[in-house]
Parts: C-alpha cells; structure tokens; sequence
C-alpha cells in the first residue's frame, strides 16, 4: 500500500475482511462463490454476510459486499487498522478474529445505537453514522477546541453542489472544455478500443503487480493485475461487472458487482472513452470553483441511476479531468471513492491519463501506465466473467 505521509494508520482492506468477530464459513454458499455455482439465478443472488462469515450478530441480512465496505468504512471513520478491534493471540488468522474481545462488543452497541437513532429521527436512512462522532478520531471528543474558532477559515471541497457558483462556468461548458482539452470530439470518436500495459500497487502488495487493461468504445472495460498470489480482476461488459482476487485475500473471491459499485465501474468504463461522459450521469450541477492543493479546479456534480452523486473535478487551465469522488452502498453509510487522474499523454492524437490513484474505504492503490496501443481488436472474451 502507498500510505500517506504523516498518517497515524493503514485503512484495512476490504478483501483481507476486517470483520466484528467473523470468519470464514466453509459452506456451501461461500463453495458456491469459488465456482461450484447451482443455477444461474442462485449463482447471481449477492451473498449475504452469515452465507460467508461465522458469528455475525449485529448486520444480519447485509450483502457481504456491503459488509466488507462497512468494516472498511469503520476503519475509516475511526483512522485505525485492522488489529484495533481484531486482536490475535495467535499471531492472527480467520479463527483470531472471529473471537470476541470487549472492542467488538462496544462496536456492536454503536452500531445498534445508531440504528436506534436513524430509525426513529431519519426513517432509516444513515444520516448519523460512525463518521458523526469519531470523524477520524478512535475516541470521540466531548468538548470543543475552543482555538478553532477563533483560526483562519479552512476550504474543503463542496460536500454536496447545489447551484453553480456566480461567474462560474455550467457543468455542460466545463464538460465542452475537457472534451476539447482530450483532443476534440473527432479524435475521441476515432480511439475505437485500446490495449494498455502498466503497473498497480495496491494495499498489501510488496511490489507493483504487473498490469494489463483491455477497453473497447463505448463502455467495455477490464482490469487484470498478476499478483504474486494470484490475478486481481476488475470487470464491466457493457452491462454487468465482476470483480474477482486470489482466495488467499478474501472468503469473497468471486463476485458480481451491484449497487452503486456497479453504477462506478460503469462510469470508469465511459470515462476511458469520455466522450459519452455527457449521457454517463444526469442531473449536472455546477460549476464551482475550488482548488486541489495548487491547481484551481472547476467541480460539477452529476447522478448516477441510483441516486448517488458524483463529483468530477478539472483543472481550470488545461480542462481536464483530475478528479473524481463517488459513493459506494455500505450498511452503516456511504463509504467514498476518489480517483485522483494525472500525466496526461498523447495516444493517437487522444489524452489519456497514465496514472491514476485510488483511495478508497479499504485502502490505496496506484496505477501507473507504461503503454498504451490503441484501435487494436480486443477478444469478446476480455469481458467474460471470471
């Protein structure tokens, strides 16, 4: 994992399954997720979390993805890893931390309590979450800083964008701009598909996976790092999603996407060919103007088909895309995705972006391209599911 500088923690990784006293169930429906799937019906039903985790008591009934956002989401909220509620007096492994310590069962009370809240005040949606109280602390504070007050005002980037700022551009001339800024409508609509070759070092990795990326226009994209343990999958066909990792990482090896990770893995497969990015999402709000460390950036926000918004960010001067923040379905709230884009180059008179970043509930990946051979023909069989 690239941590950041300075940071007291390592934010667990959903596929290593951080989990309030869980484990791995041998079952048959965790068999089934390794490829020993019944009818197709059964196949695609997400499994939920008592399907593949032992001694869950407090989120019955949640989509094991779900589950495995909530832990990361968790880990987030209180800036801690894995090993704060997970103690192993056995130097760690599934059975250690499926058993209970009074951490988890503080969590558990937490959990129910906000659900008591949410319930009653906000009709079950999770306005109040861990995030409410801990916001990156593992105790939350009970007095004011009263120094904070009386300090500078901070900028953060807008949580939600409402209306376009006064004297800004609108979200349709900043979207003009970045299609111009990529090479123009003409040459986005000439890269037809486009083979890449790189790098991804994500959380857990002791060095950079060999990368390989298979796009074909309009929307069809496919992800394979070649870990040392395994190949990491990420897949969009046009339609479904499939993400898979080597079982050594996770009881969860195998899995269609849903929710909102489906309606994020669509997006990323139309931002490799952006030049659909305008019918992507509705409702676009914005522009407002902000900055990312020195660059002043546009955002504008749209909708993805279930609801949930997503900001992009451009850099004001040369019109491209630099960030992106989306939101992922967790039981306990919304877990956030950023994408940070970066060392745009020209490939057949098209800009492409050769390194991306992720942060996300589970942790921190980079992907760094090496090459990028475009309008080669690419095998239907890239996008099967794996």
């Amino acid at each position: 994992m690239i941590s950041s500088a300075g940071r007291v923690h390592q934010i667990v990784l959903a596929v290593a399954v951080v989990v309030f006293g869980t484990t791995l169930m041998q079952a048959a429906g965790a068999a089934q997720g390794r490829g020993g799937q019944g009818a197709a019906g059964a196949a695609d039903r997400p499994p939920l979390a008592q399907d593949v985790f032992k001694n869950i008591q407090v989120l019955k009934d949640v989509p094991a993805d779900q589950f495995l956002a909530s832990m990361g989401f968790i880990a987030n909220a209180l800036a801690v890893n894995c090993t704060y509620c997970h103690l192993g007096e056995g130097g760690g492994g599934w059975e250690e931390y499926a058993k209970d310590n009074d951490k988890k069962v503080m969590a558990r009370r937490m959990i129910q309590m906000m659900r008591g809240i949410n319930d009653m005040y906000f009709g079950g949606r999770p306005m109040v979450s861990c995030v409410t109280c801990h916001n990156a602390s593992n105790r939350p504070k009970v007095s004011p800083n009263i120094a904070a007050y009386y300090s500078l005002p901070t900028t953060d980037e807008p949580d939600l964008i409402v209306n376009q700022a006064k004297g800004a551009p609108t979200a349709d001339q900043v979207l003009d701009k970045y299609i111009q800024a990529l090479g123009g409508a003409q040459k986005l609509a000439a890269l037809t598909s486009f083979v890449a070759t790189g790098t991804d070092l994500s959380y857990g990795d002791a060095d950079p996976a060999p990368l390989q990326i298979f796009a074909k226009a309009p929307n069809q994209l496919a992800e394979v790092a070649n870990t040392g343990s395994g190949p990491r999958i990420r897949i969009f066909d046009g339609r479904a999603g499939y993400a898979a990792v080597p079982e050594a990482y996770t009881p969860l090896p195998r899995r269609a996407l849903t929710g909102s990770e489906l309606e994020g893995a669509k997006l990323d497969a139309v931002l490799a060919f952006p030049a659909q990015i305008k019918q992507a999402l509705t409702n676009w709000r914005g522009a407002v103007p902000t900055a990312i460390g020195d660059t002043d950036v546009e955002a504008i926000q749209g909708t993805m088909a279930n609801g949930f918004p997503v900001k992009l960010y451009f850099d004001d001067q040369t019109g491209l895309l630099v960030r992106q923040v989306r939101y992922l379905d967790a039981a306990l709230g919304r877990a956030t995705w950023q994408i940070d884009y970066s060392d745009y180059r020209d490939v057949a008179g098209v800009k492409i972006p050769f390194k991306r970043t992720l942060l996300w509930q589970s942790g921190q990946s980079q992907v760094v391209l090496t090459d990028v051979q475009p309008n080669v023909p690419v095998d239907a069989g890239r996008f099967a599911r794996p």
